[in-house]
């Protein structure tokens, strides 16, 4: 069985993408290992989530271009929750920036918002599948 154990997103800086994703998101720091020379393996996740961020500080004008903007303005992570209403209003409160008010779709009820650097997530909370899918 294969799965996705972690994403890579570039960030200007460790600990200013550290305090946003473990603060304003809720995150929990899974690893935070010195690997010399300013690198650090810093890995953050949703909690009890399986998946996780790997923060990886831009090396080089060409990384750092790409901060904020890695898939061209299209929403780049789903962030799912199962109380829509709880997690939209405690980000809301830290300071999330919302590109727009939450919507019901057929897949769930959803809200875009931008991480510090302005990748656009959205947050989702999953409509339940009918019984026997």
């Amino acid at each position: 069985m294969a799965r996705i154990g972690s994403v890579t997103l570039v960030v200007r800086d460790y600990d200013e993408a550290i305090r946003f994703y473990v603060g304003a998101l809720g995150f929990s720091l899974v690893e935070d290992t010195d690997l010399g020379d300013g690198k650090r393996w810093v890995l953050v996740a949703p909690v009890d989530g399986e998946t996780t961020l790997l923060l990886a500080e831009a090396s080089g004008a060409d990384q750092l271009a790409r901060v904020g903007d890695q898939t061209g303005g299209r929403v780049a992570l789903f962030l799912e929750t199962d109380d829509f209403a709880r997690d939209h209003a405690r980000m809301r409160n830290a300071g999330v920036r919302f590109l727009e008010e939450p919507r019901h779709e057929a897949y769930g009820t959803v809200a875009v918002f931008e991480d510090l650097y302005g990748n656009r997530w959205d947050l989702i909370e999953p409509r339940p599948l009918p019984e026997g899918v």
